[in-house]
């Protein structure tokens, strides 16, 4: 097995010293969407796609002027996952299967530019873009989902992983794959854990948490994250 950690959009909103917690106050802040690529047996998945061929070539309608002006994506085509794999030696066309973590803009882009792959997904994150309410046709980008994906859908866990509710994930390739859902960032949000041929887990939580820090005794994460943390949860911590 080989695992490759991808940075698939590089965002970069105002104010590093609020976002990153260091640089200065008008220097532009710098966040990435980190996504996986796992091969095994030569087949290859992805975990997130980031930011697709689509939305850099059709910034405006795909990702929206808002989102634009708000984070400041550079738009750089070798940052996408499609061209990415081709860089590592990959073919695109051998992507089999993708898991996201949760529909945001910044983490399926990408879904368009592998059209024959599955696309495993928790209800509750499925049903937010098939019956949206007005707050959620403001927040996802529904244009990102068109042609439909070829939706594998997961309703109820009924397994433990590690004490967390989850689902196992039978593949065809042997990978020990897990989905544990991880709500609060949206409905559906859920992490992605697999187990490495070393047996120890790498668990991809997403946008669950947003800084290393709130894994820690004492959360050190940059006001300006903290309050868009905030800002963007579909379900908050009571």
């Amino acid at each position: 097995m080989k695992i490759h950690h991808l940075n698939c959009g590089t965002l970069c909103p105002l104010c590093a010293r609020l976002i990153n917690g260091k640089g200065t106050w008008t220097e532009a802040g710098k966040l990435i969407c980190h996504c996986l690529l796992i091969e095994q047996d030569n087949k290859l998945i992805l975990v997130d796609t980031g930011l697709g061929l689509a939305d850099i070539q059709q910034a405006d309608h795909r990702l929206g002027k808002s989102f634009q002006k708000t984070f400041k994506p550079k738009l750089d085509i070798n940052e996408t996952a499609h061209h990415q794999l081709q860089g590592l030696g990959y073919s695109p066309a051998d992507v089999t299967d993708i898991f996201p973590t949760h529909l945001d803009l910044d983490h399926i882009g990408g879904l368009t530019d592998f059209p024959q792959v599955t696309v495993h997904i928790y209800q509750p994150e499925l049903e937010q873009i098939l019956n949206p309410r007005l707050k959620e046709k403001l927040r996802f980008r529904l244009n990102q989902f068109n042609p439909k994906p070829k939706w594998k859908i997961y309703q109820q866990p009924t397994e433990q992983w590690y004490g967390l509710s989850a689902f196992s994930i039978p593949l065809e390739n042997n990978l020990n794959i897990w989905m544990i859902p991880l709500i609060g960032h949206t409905k559906g949000h859920v992490g992605i854990a697999i187990q490495q041929d070393h047996g120890k887990w790498l668990l991809h939580c997403g946008d669950a948490y947003y800084h290393h820090s709130q894994l820690e005794v004492v959360s050190r994460m940059p006001l300006g994250l903290n309050i868009f943390e905030k800002s963007v949860q579909s379900i908050r911590r009571e």
